[in-house]
């Protein structure tokens, strides 16, 4: 993973004004488990005004959808809802040529209360003054629960020692 990648979409949407919460492989190893991971894992908040900021801040960095996506059509609700229903898309794969094998996927839901989660949200820092939100530890294990892959399942017990652990003290 280059983390030039990761700050350098944090940075961009930090500075465009559109909430978004860190979950996935980074939110693993933020949360203290370290592992590889080869992609940056997103939700976003979709609110159509915050999804347009987002395509255009992406677009400065190189990030475009892997599939012909307009900001528009992602703001459209019920558009997501047909990927979903229709083609089973649960996250929509943005690729730049400045970040080459970097890819972005951003949640094409909100798997969990965003505003609940944002406020709730651990706040780390992936540069100096770039902020990134990473979801609760618990969040974090039940989105891996939900998507039982085998890497999911090996990061759930790897959370769940780390959730013991800071529960224990």
């Amino acid at each position: 993973m280059k983390l030039a990648a990761v700050e350098a979409v944090a940075r961009v949407l930090n500075e465009a004004g559109v909430p978004f919460l860190v979950v996935g492989g980074l939110a693993v190893i933020a949360h203290g488990y370290v592992r590889t991971t080869q992609d940056i894992d997103l939700v976003i908040r979709l609110e159509p005004s915050a999804i347009r900021r987002a395509f255009a801040a992406l677009l400065t960095i190189g990030y475009r959808p892997t599939v012909p996506v307009t900001g528009e059509q992602f703001a459209d609700v019920r558009q997501r809802e047909g990927w979903a229903r229709d083609k089973g898309m649960t996250v929509l794969s943005f690729f730049s040529d400045h970040f080459r094998g970097v890819l972005l996927d951003v949640f094409i839901t909100e798997p969990f209360d965003f505003e609940a989660e944002y406020a709730a949200a651990k706040v780390d820092e992936v540069a100096s003054g770039v902020p990134v939100r990473v979801v609760r530890l618990t969040t974090l294990i039940n989105l891996k629960r939900a998507a039982g892959r085998p890497q999911d399942l090996a990061d759930i017990a790897e959370l769940e020692q780390i959730e013991r652990e800071q529960r224990d003290g």
